[in-house]
């Protein structure tokens, strides 16, 4: 692992594979960049990949509390696209800024994969982005009050792949609490949709091959979520792994990996 500067912001940049096929790959909110390994080792040596650490995750520097966590994110992820076309892979948050990222300099991306984006503005007006406010709510009221360990409990029931928060180490519960604060002042990008992603013709217009990767077993706003998205792309594939939930790059590394290399040689990009 490294810094350098990435957005304006030191980074820790992690190179995940030797191949010669490049990929950049950006985690979800509170993780790391480590949180690829397992896909990777599964993914064998065709590709070579950029992972790094989000601002305030990892070992890159802490974010400021002021600056707009996703325009800083995908400042960072911009600078770190090489000058050729690379293999973009974002997870959650991650894979948000990775949608973005395709929008603003799709030419120096190849492919697309989005773990279950939680753009949840995408789902607006449906029945699961209802029943998904009522717990959503209870995660950013904490937040606003500065309850930081409600916050993070509460953020864990969704998106924790059900984890039992007093059997956590206490080093990742301080972590988790820490950085609650990040995923409240994201969620204007995620359910306003500030960035415009999803702004008239703008998904219409990506001209990638997109996979949508999803588990089986994640919160129903997640399908919600792609059914939007995949409708508006014109090339897109859609797979969901069994048994898995929302942390399935974690808790399903092969599984993610024989998807994402199936798709890459759907598309004429073999990973071998």
């Amino acid at each position: 692992m490294r810094h350098m500067r990435a957005g304006g912001h030191r980074t820790c940049i992690r190179r995940l594979g030797d191949g010669k096929r490049k990929a950049l790959l950006i985690h979800c909110s509170l993780a790391h960049c480590g949180a690829w390994t397992g896909v990777m080792d599964h993914l064998g040596p065709g590709l070579g990949a950029l992972a790094f650490d989000l601002p305030g995750h990892g070992q890159s520097d802490a974010w400021d509390g002021r600056t707009d966590p996703h325009d800083l994110s995908t400042a960072m992820a911009a600078d770190l696209l090489g000058t050729d076309e690379m293999e973009l892979v974002g997870h959650s948050f991650g894979a948000t800024v990775a949608l973005r990222l395709a929008l603003e300099h799709p030419r120096q991306v190849r492919s697309l994969t989005l773990i279950e984006p939680v753009l949840f503005a995408a789902a607006h007006g449906t029945m699961a982005f209802d029943a998904f406010t009522g717990r959503h709510s209870q995660v950013m009221d904490a937040i606003a009050r500065g309850d930081d360990e409600q916050a993070a409990q509460a953020f864990m029931i969704d998106w924790g792949g059900g984890a039992d928060w007093a059997a956590l180490p206490r080093r990742q519960r301080g972590a988790l609490r820490a950085g609650i604060g990040f995923v409240g002042a994201s969620d204007a990008a995620l359910s306003q949709d500030r960035a415009g992603i999803l702004a008239p013709g703008r998904l219409e217009a990506l001209d990638r091959p997109v996979l949508l990767l999803e588990g089986a077993n994640s919160p129903p706003i997640v399908a919600a979520i792609h059914d939007v998205i995949a409708a508006r792309l014109p090339d897109r594939r859609r797979v969901r792994v069994p048994g898995a939930g929302h942390m399935l790059p974690v808790t399903h590394p092969a599984a993610v990996a024989a998807a994402l290399a199936r798709f890459l040689v759907a598309t004429a990009q073999p990973v071998v």
